[in-house]
């Protein structure tokens, strides 16, 4: 079973920047994603990334977060810059599986087979 564990989340002023790592038991996919739930709100996909390193963003993220992985494909990364109070939430690594959904630059719950536990983003005004 693989396992996700993220970590590099905490509190930071607006304005400021983070940067979160998911590190993954084993090789999960040739798709990994972040996804983010604020309190009383749904979970939202933030950002995917393929294989070939191509990349799908939130229109909400673009811009101010970027996602990377490591060359062995078993650390992924999310900068987050110019955070923002309203980018609080408990942020969440996934990985799609195989075989990668047709449209995984969509962002949707459902292509993503495994989850990591979350770690919390507070950003303060």
């Amino acid at each position: 079973q693989v396992q996700l564990v993220e970590s590099g989340g905490g509190s930071v002023q607006s304005g400021g920047s983070l940067r979160l790592s998911c590190a993954a038991s084993e090789y999960a996919s040739d798709c990994m994603a972040w996804f983010r739930q604020a309190p009383g709100k749904e979970r939202e996909g933030l950002a995917a990334i393929d294989s070939e390193g191509s990349t799908s963003y939130a229109d909400s993220v673009k811009g101010r977060f970027t996602i990377s992985r490591d060359k062995s494909k078993t650390t992924l990364y999310l900068q987050m810059n110019e955070l923002k109070p309203e980018d609080t939430a408990i942020y969440y690594c996934a990985a799609a599986g195989f075989p990668t959904p047709l449209r995984w630059d969509l962002l949707l719950e459902p292509d993503f087979s495994y989850w990591g536990r979350g770690t919390q983003v507070t950003v303060s005004s």
